[in-house]
């Protein structure tokens, strides 16, 4: 089927005139109606809008256009701008507003040809871990549907591993791509810090977000990661640094490569199966002529209590601007802060309420200095852990969470098990390095995907996706599908 097929594989079909865009869009749209009300990764998607720029694709191969992305459907977590589609992030605050135009990522998705369609399930503002704070229901694991995708681009997961769209954008605060990806069986990259433009990305913590792909196999990351990357002026902290070819460096020639193995990960809450399943990818690596080399992260300990207070203070600043007054919901009330009160009090779930009063806190007279400024300056500690390792090592190898997918509602009444799901996350953020999370084995019952996690020095994907695609072309893990998958 069309909608099974990866990026590379399809554009070459595209490219061969052998099936056209349309067919694609439509074998996507039939496999949403086949099994989304089950998963429930979509919000919406316009089926006239998608197979006219299926139609205007087909048009422009017909005479000849070479474009990256020519035809290829990817659908779009809920928080990232598109012109004329919902804008919702998750959200009830947001109402029924449209956006008026394109992130710089959509831009370059559109300008390489990609279909772009499609609005994907997500924790509300990507505050979680699980999407199950999404105001419009929870999006289900392809693997077994009592079971959480991850969080927050659960969506953008769940529709890559049940094959609704070719390709799904998300983004990554403290593992909101790489988590998902592992507890879905999927690949999902977050680039450097500054490698994408976030203008279009509605902010959750401004220092930390980032958008990358969720995709099917190693190649369709190094694609959509070469489209969307660049400096950006409308972002002034994108950063002007060469773009490699990512897909090009794909040659599965690893030898001599080191791989730094950190031993603050290998922590007590490691459930059995991911241990061994990374272990069994470490020696996998070792066959395949890498080096593994024994490292620390000294200030590994404290990367939660960092990200908690630095992404909740910075949340608390960009949400104020969701007030009722300008765009979005609004609640009438006698006077303007009435106004704000049950705007803000109806519009926002609870764990979003829960983070900007966290957020207000630390920031507020009399803590910032005791919360806010020390965890500015323990992040630089663990930045500088990695740049320390970075220098006898090219990139650092971890499971990409403790557990494989727990069973929707199990960690809801308790939102400290539920940050702990991205302790192996969270750093890569906080120290503004790439990272990376594919498939790497599944426990045994219920067969779950189990995801291993690679970490890059800033600005080194090349050498990451690299790493990622021999591994991924050693085994078969990635070639698997969940059993609502297969069309009927």
């Amino acid at each position: 089927m069309l909608n099974q097929l990866t990026i590379s594989e399809l554009a070459a079909k595209l490219a061969s005139r052998e099936v056209s865009a349309r067919e694609a869009t439509q074998a996507c749209l039939d496999q949403i109606a086949r099994v989304d009300g089950k998963i429930h990764a979509f919000l919406s998607h316009n089926t006239v809008d998608a197979l006219a720029q299926a139609d205007a694709a087909d048009k422009a191969i017909s005479s000849g256009a070479k474009k990256p992305l020519l035809g290829i459907p990817i659908a779009v977590k809920d928080v990232l701008a598109v012109k004329n589609q919902p804008l919702n992030c998750g959200s009830k605050i947001l109402g029924n507003f449209i956006s008026p135009y394109d992130a710089t990522a959509i831009e370059k998705l559109k300008a390489a040809g990609a279909i772009v369609f499609g609005r994907l399930n997500m924790d509300e503002f990507a505050m979680g871990s699980s999407t199950e704070n999404s105001a419009f229901g929870v999006t289900k694991n392809p693997w077994d549907i009592t079971r959480i995708p991850g969080g927050s681009s659960g969506g953008s997961a769940a529709a890559v591993a049940a094959d609704e769209a070719i390709a799904t954008l998300g983004t990554d605060t403290g593992g909101s791509i790489r988590q998902p990806a592992a507890l879905c069986g999927v690949v999902g990259l977050k680039p450097t810090y500054g490698r994408i433009s976030r203008y279009g990305l509605v902010a959750f913590a401004s220092s930390l977000d980032q958008i990358g792909p969720l995709t099917k196999d190693v190649r369709d990351a190094a694609t959509l990661l070469g489209v969307m990357s660049g400096v950006d002026p409308r972002d002034s902290t994108s950063v002007p640094q060469p773009v490699p070819d990512y897909v090009a460096a794909l040659d599965g020639n690893i030898k001599g490569l080191k791989l730094g193995l950190p031993s603050e990960y290998l922590i007590g809450g490691l459930d059995p199966e991911v241990k061994a399943a990374v272990d069994a990818a470490v020696k996998q690596y070792e066959k395949l002529g890498a080096e593994i080399v024994e490292i620390s992260l000294p200030h590994t300990d404290y990367a939660v209590a960092t990200y908690y207070i630095v992404a909740t203070a910075e949340a608390s600043a960009n949400l104020a601007r969701f007030d009722g007054i300008r765009y979005g919901l609004r609640v009438e009330a006698k006077d303007p802060t009435e106004l704000y009160r049950q705007t803000r009090g109806a519009g926002f779930g609870a764990e979003v309420k829960r983070r900007i009063i966290l957020g207000t806190y630390v920031l507020s007279s009399g803590y910032h200095d005791a919360y806010y400024l020390r965890a500015q300056k323990v992040r630089t500690l663990i930045r500088n852990d990695f740049l320390k390792a970075f220098e006898t090592v090219d990139a650092i190898v971890t499971p990409t969470t403790p557990t494989a997918a727990f069973k929707i509602g199990e960690k809801s009444d308790d939102p400290l098990q539920m940050y702990l799901s991205d302790i192996f996350t969270i750093s890569c953020n906080l120290a503004g390095i790439c990272g990376v999370s594919l498939p790497c084995g599944f426990t045994k019952s219920p067969k779950l995907p189990i995801g291993l996690q690679l970490l890059g020095k800033p600005f080194g994907e090349k050498t990451l996706l690299k790493l990622a695609h021999a591994y991924e072309q050693s085994t078969a893990w990635h070639q698997e599908k969940p059993p609502l998958a297969p069309a009927g």
